[in-house]
């Protein structure tokens, strides 16, 4: 069945595609799919509450109307979005997955492209504001309202198109033989495209990160002559531990799916791919509510939003009080902190005397 080519099978049921990819759909509930789908849905709740706290924070606190808090508010609503279509995709898995048509599963598999797409994609246009900040020494983004709304359309837009792609076309229910063993309707050019696009988006995060870094540590070793031992090793720590637990997570939680998407792209054992693919999407999904903890939950001001809005406290408090607490200081400004400090205190010295 697997050389069976040129004729379409549009009409067939999800069993036809799954027996010609050599995937088997369990009939019975076993002790594996009762426990992968009540770890995804403990994953998917926790994922929607934390993100749904992320947006609601930034919508009621006016101190975050920010270009970067506007990013993070779109990756939230990205992660919340993928929250929903991971719970989606826990009600149409294991046994349930031979009742469902093609275009069902074409609609299943399609939100969790689109949701995945947008988050990765708002990480990567964060990590760029970051990069551009530092390097320009300033607390805030240059960028306009307008043009950080266009970045968040666009976001959305390639997402959805993402999602779209295999049901306009680019399956393989005219070609059995190029046939996916994970996504069994899926196109294995497809997987290998999705995967590569990814991993290159990975790259260039990895890429933007290190010039961060490379950029901190030289600073730090300029200003070691206008700074304390001390205040310079914690401005270097904070910066090198934001930057790592950034990094570590997205390796952690995004190589693993990958390279098996990858892996069945090329046509690999299957083994390798079936064997560890609901835990890597598990893994994956992790991600989308990590990313609150990483970018929001180390702001005391998003802690403090937290709590009223969990209190159900929904008075605009600090609609006039200034900036928000950032914690993605740059060198620079550590540094022009602590030099005017020094000079203020030089000056008292000096009026003393007098």
């Amino acid at each position: 069945m697997g050389n069976i080519t040129g004729t379409c099978h549009d009409n067939e049921t999800i069993d036809f595609f799954y027996n010609n990819s050599g995937k088997a759909i369990n009939t019975q509930w076993k002790k594996r799919d009762v426990l992968i789908v009540t770890l995804g849905l403990i994953v998917c709740f926790i994922v929607i509450f934390s993100n749904f706290l992320v947006v609601a924070a930034i919508f009621k606190n006016r101190r975050f109307h920010f270009p970067i808090y506007y990013l993070l508010g779109n990756m939230a609503l990205a992660d919340l979005f993928a929250g929903f279509a991971y719970l989606h995709m826990m009600f149409h898995t294991g046994p349930w997955t031979i009742k469902l048509s093609p275009n069902q599963w074409f609609t299943r598999q399609g939100l969790i492209n689109t949701s995945l797409t947008a988050s990765v994609l708002n990480l990567l246009f964060v990590a760029v504001e970051r990069h551009q900040t530092i390097f320009n020494v300033q607390l805030h983004s240059s960028m306009s309202t307008r043009r950080v709304f266009i970045v968040m359309l666009l976001i959305w837009l390639v997402a959805i198109i993402m999602g779209l792609v295999p049901q306009m076309g680019w399956n393989c229910t005219c070609h059995l033989s190029e046939c996916s063993t994970m996504a069994p309707l899926y196109h294995r050019s497809f997987l290998i495209f999705w995967a590569v696009l990814n991993l290159m988006t990975f790259s260039i995060m990895v890429a933007v990160y290190t010039r961060i870094f490379l950029y901190v540590r030289h600073k730090g070793r300029q200003m070691s002559q206008h700074t304390s031992t001390t205040r310079q090793r914690e401005t270097m720590m904070n910066l090198m531990k934001t930057v790592s637990m950034i990094l570590g997570c997205f390796v952690v939680c995004w190589t693993p799916a990958l390279v098996v998407l990858l892996l069945d792209g090329l046509n690999c054992d299957r083994s390798l791919v079936l064997g560890p693919e609901k835990y890597c999407l598990v893994l994956a999904e992790c991600n989308s509510f990590v990313n609150p903890i990483i970018y929001c939950f180390r702001d005391q001001d998003m802690r403090r939003t937290f709590k009223e809005i969990l209190c159900c406290n929904w008075s605009q408090r600090h609609k006039n009080r200034g900036f928000s607490e950032v914690k993605f200081h740059t060198v620079e400004q550590e540094v022009l902190s602590e030099s005017n400090g020094i000079n203020d205190s030089n000056h008292n010295q000096n009026k003393h005397m007098l």
